[in-house]
C-alpha cells in the first residue's frame, strides 16, 4: 500500500476529465436523482397525509366558516371603533327594533338608534353552532379513518353527511338555524344577479360581491368535492376534467367577477353617472378572466410539453419556455398590479400610487383627525357609532380641530387627510393586500391546482386561508374611506324603491361615482347638514 501511494502519480488533465465525465459525474448525478427523488416522495407522502387527514370538502367548510366569522369580527369590530358599520352599509330595515338613547348636554332630548349587537351577535351564535358542528363531524371522520388513507374513501359518506346538512339548512324555509341572516343573504344575491339594471347599485351589495371574489377558488373547490363525495368519486383524487367539463371549474370562478363586472356596467350607464371610474372598475374585474381562462388552457401547454419531453413535464409547475404559459404569467401579473393599485387609490383613497394628474387642484390638507360625521342615514344623527357617553362634553381641556376646508398641515405621505383607525394600521394593510394580492394568480389558476390532492395542497389551502385574511382586513378601510367620502361630499342617498327611478334619502348608493352632477343627486336636507357644520366647528361629535 505505500509503494502504490508513493508511486501513484497523477493522471494528465485530459484523463482526469474523461476520468469524472464517465464515472464520477454519472454517480453524483445518480446520487442527486436519488435524494432528489427522496425528497420529492417525502412531500408527495406529507401532503397525501394532509389530505387524509383533512379532505377537500372539510377545507370548504372551514373556510366558508372563516369567512362567516370574518364578517362578524368587520361589523363588530367596526362599532368598537366607533362606526356605526350598519348605516354604511343600509343593513337596517323599517322593522328594526329602536330604542332612545340620551345625547350629549348640548343636545336636547334623545334620539333613536339599534344596538349594534344585533347585527353582529346573531353572526357570532350563528358561526359558533357552524363551527361546533363542522368540527364534530369531523372528529368522527378522524376517529373512524385515524389518518389511514386505505380509510379514507370508505368513510368519505361523514363529509357527505356534513355538507348536505349544511346546505339543506341553508335553503332551509322554516325559521331555525338563523332565518333573518339567510334571508338576508338570498335577498343579497337576488339583488346582485337578477336586480333590473335601471336599480341603483347599493353600497352593501358592493361589499358582497367583492367579498365573494375573495371566495373565487373555494366555489371552484365546493364544485371539486362534490364530484369527490359521488359513489364513482375519491377524496384522494381529483375528478377527471375531460371534454365540456374542463371548463366547469373556471366558469365558476370566473362568476364572482362577472356579479361585480355587471355592477360596475349599471353604474356607468346611469343617466345621473357622468365620471368613468365605473368603467376602470369594470375592467380590473375583467382582467380577472383572461387569468382564469387562460390558465384552464394550459393543458394544451403541458400536451405540447409531454410530447417534446415526456411524462415528467405533468409533475412540473413552471413552463417558461411555451409561449401560452407567457401570457398566462403576464395577464396575472397586470391583473395583480392593477387591483393593488385599484385598492389603494380608489377604494381607500389613497395618495400613495395617485398619479399627479388625477390629483385634484388645490387639494386641502391638514393633520390626520377624527372624523365629525353628518347625519346621513335614517333615523340617527351619525354614520359612527350611536353610543355617546351623556357625561360627555366639550371642555377648555379639548383642542379645537379645524375642518378640511381650512388646512393648517400635511398629512402623512400616501395617506389622506382623514383617518378614523390608528396610524401603524393603515402601512399594515397596504403592505399586506401588496403581498397577498401577488397570489392572485395563483389563486386564480386552476391548471397550478392540478396537483390539489398531492404535491402543493396544503400550500394552497394556505393562499386561500391568506386571500379571506386580506379581504378581512380590505372591509374595514373601504367602509371607514365610504364614510368619509360621505360625510365630506354630502351626497343624497338611494332607495331601492319599486320603481327604481327616483333618488330619496334614507338609502346610499354604490359611491363608486362620487363626481355624479348635482342636478342628477338629491341633496342632505339644508337645515340638519348646516347643524352638521355648526356642530364641527364646536368641535363637538368626535369620535373617543
Amino acid at each position: 500500500m505505500r509503494y502504490a501511494f508513493q508511486t501513484w502519480k497523477s493522471p494528465p488533465p485530459h484523463s482526469l476529465s474523461k476520468v469524472w465525465s464517465t464515472t464520477d459525474v454519472s454517480a453524483t448525478l445518480t446520487a442527486h436523482q436519488r435524494q432528489f427523488s427522496f425528497t420529492t416522495m417525502s412531500n408527495e407522502a406529507d401532503d397525501l397525509s394532509f389530505v387524509a387527514l383533512f379532505p377537500l370538502p372539510f377545507r370548504v367548510l372551514f373556510l366558508v366558516g372563516l369567512g362567516l366569522f370574518g364578517w362578524a369580527t368587520n361589523l363588530h369590530g367596526l362599532s368598537l371603533l366607533g362606526i356605526d358599520a350598519a348605516g354604511a352599509l343600509e343593513l337596517r330595515s323599517a322593522h328594526d327594533d329602536l330604542k332612545p338613547l340620551p345625547m350629549d348636554r348640548q343636545h336636547a332630548g334623545f334620539k333613536f338608534v339599534q344596538d349594534p349587537s344585533t347585527y353582529y351577535a346573531p353572526l357570532y351564535r350563528l358561526s359558533a353552532l357552524y363551527a361546533s358542528f363542522c368540527f364534530l363531524t369531523w372528529t368522527l371522520y378522524y376517529l373512524a379513518t385515524q389518518g389511514n388513507i386505505a380509510y379514507v374513501d370508505p368513510f368519505k359518506f361523514i363529509p357527505a353527511l356534513c355538507t348536505l346538512c349544511v346546505l339543506i339548512v341553508l335553503i332551509s324555509p322554516y325559521n331555525v338555524v338563523g332565518k333573518r341572516e339567510r334571508d338576508a343573504f338570498f335577498s343579497t344575491i337576488r339583488r346582485c344577479l337578477v336586480s333590473p339594471a335601471s336599480h341603483p347599485v347599493y353600497f352593501s351589495d358592493v361589499i358582497f360581491a367583492d367579498v365573494f371574489t375573495s371566495f373565487a377558488k373555494i366555489y371552484g373547490d365546493l364544485w371539486l368535492s362534490l364530484c369527490m363525495l359521488l359513489p364513482s368519486g375519491s377524496l384522494l383524487a381529483l375528478p377527471s376534467q375531460d371534454g365540456l367539463s374542463r371548463w366547469v371549474l373556471p366558469i365558476l370562478m370566473s362568476l364572482p367577477y362577472l356579479v361585480r363586472l355587471r355592477q360596475c356596467v349599471i353604474e356607468y350607464a346611469h343617466p345621473s353617472n357622468e365620471s368613468r371610474r365605473p368603467l376602470f372598475n369594470a375592467l380590473k374585474y375583467a382582467s380577472s378572466f383572461p387569468v382564469i381562462f387562460l390558465s384552464a388552457a394550459q393543458r394544451i401547454v403541458v400536451s405540447e410539453l409531454i410530447a417534446e419531453k415526456g411524462d415528467q413535464v405533468i409533475k412540473e409547475a413552471w413552463h417558461g419556455e411555451h409561449p401560452l404559459f407567457r401570457l398566462w404569467l403576464l395577464v396575472a401579473l397586470v391583473n395583480s398590479v392593477y387591483s393593488f393599485w385599484w385598492d389603494v387609490t380608489n377604494d381607500w383613497g389613497f395618495d400613495l400610487l395617485r398619479p399627479a394628474f388625477l390629483s385634484k387642484p388645490a387639494r386641502p390638507q391638514s393633520l390626520p383627525r377624527e372624523l365629525f360625521l353628518p347625519a346621513l342615514h335614517e333615523r340617527s344623527e351619525s354614520l359612527t357609532s350611536n353610543f355617546v357617553n351623556p357625561s360627555s362634553s366639550p371642555s377648555s381641556t379639548t383642542p379645537f380641530i379645524p375642518r378640511p376646508s381650512r388646512p393648517k398641515h400635511t398629512f402623512p405621505f400616501g395617506l389622506r387627510p382623514t383617518l378614523l383607525f390608528p396610524l401603524p394600521i393603515y402601512p399594515f394593510v397596504i403592505f399586506l393586500d401588496l403581498v397577498l394580492r401577488l397570489t392572485w394568480g395563483i389563486k386564480l389558476s386552476s391548471h397550478l391546482h392540478a396537483h390539489m390532492q398531492g404535491e402543493g395542497s396544503a400550500f394552497i389551502f394556505w393562499i386561500e386561508i391568506a386571500e379571506i385574511v386580506r379581504r378581512w382586513a380590505w372591509v374595514f378601510v373601504r367602509v371607514e374611506w365610504e364614510i368619509v367620502r360621505r360625510s365630506q361630499g354630502g351626497r343624497a342617498r338611494w332607495a331601492g324603491s319599486g320603481d327604481g327611478q327616483r333618488p330619496v334619502p334614507g338609502r346610499t348608493r354604490s359611491m363608486d361615482n362620487p363626481d355624479a352632477s348635482d342636478e342628477d343627486v338629491e341633496d342632505v336636507d339644508d337645515e340638519s347638514f348646516e347643524k352638521i357644520l355648526d356642530a364641527e366647528d364646536e368641535g363637538r361629535m368626535m369620535m373617543p
